[in-house]
């Protein structure tokens, strides 16, 4: 199993490599999703996803997450055919973790050079969105 840290790493490129590796056939494990970065203006990001948050009803969907894993693990799906069987086992070996789990302490996580914007002025947190969203999950600190 393939450990990725995602510390630093721009959510999109991040999502792209993941993605193909996983069509591949690895099976990758992705931790501390909370320090992962979107790029964009603070202000438009934190309204874009209380907005796709709140679309909806409570009862019908769509359903979009709140916590930093589950969002970096739907972003992953929206690259996959997860509809088609092919996509489905891709999901299925696809593992996110905010943090580092004690199971993972002792391998050494790997990062995404192409995943990387070091020059990048306008971002946000992925811990940032969660605690605007309202997520019931305690972060790292």
């Amino acid at each position: 199993m393939a450990v990725i840290d995602a510390d630093g790493l721009v959510l999109g490129r991040l999502c792209t490599h993941v993605a193909k590796r996983l069509l591949n056939g690895e099976e990758i494990a992705i931790v501390n999703a909370e320090n992962a970065i979107v790029s964009g203006n603070r202000v438009q990001l934190l309204a874009f996803y209380k907005q796709r948050r709140s679309r909806g009803q409570g009862t019908h969907g769509p359903y979009y997450p709140r916590n930093a894993d589950t969002i970096l693990k739907r972003s992953v799906r929206g690259m996959l055919e997860y509809k088609k069987p092919s996509g489905r086992a891709a999901y299925k070996r696809l593992r996110v973790y905010v943090g580092v789990p004690e199971s993972l302490k002792d391998q050494k996580p790997e990062t995404l050079e192409s995943a990387k914007k070091p020059h990048l002025v306008k971002y946000v947190h992925l811990k940032d969105i969660t605690l605007e969203l309202g997520s019931s999950r305690e972060l790292n600190k």
